[in-house]
């Protein structure tokens, strides 16, 4: 069974969507890889930032994005908040939430 990639939140789906092309194009090949190899790329591409919460970390010529997301059963990741970074610690704002649709996610029944 191979990975998927889910996107809840329609606001996830078109934050990706509308990144720059050099952007979209790293978030992409991630994505891939993540299909093909699982959620845990490692860094520099993925970390985990606490309890079931991960990023997935694009970097490109037009700037940074992160994308926070979780694995579920099944081999499922899901796409749970995107944010163009312009500061060097991760916003509390953006975090926050992450961690509310991440404890949305563990709530729903399988």
């Amino acid at each position: 069974m191979s990975w998927t990639i889910e996107y809840k939140y329609k606001d996830v789906e078109q934050f990706v969507l509308k990144l720059p092309a050099g952007m979209s194009a790293k978030y992409f090949r991630l994505t891939d890889l993540m299909l093909e190899f699982g959620a845990d790329l490692g860094m520099p591409h993925t970390k985990v930032m606490s309890d079931g919460l991960c990023e997935l970390r694009v970097k490109s010529k037009e700037g940074i994005a992160r994308v926070f997301f979780c694995t579920r059963v099944g081999k499922r990741v899901i796409m749970l908040h995107g944010f163009v970074k312009k500061t060097p610690k991760t916003p509390a704002k953006e975090l926050r939430k992450a961690q509310q649709r991440l404890s949305e996610v563990k709530n729903e029944p399988w």
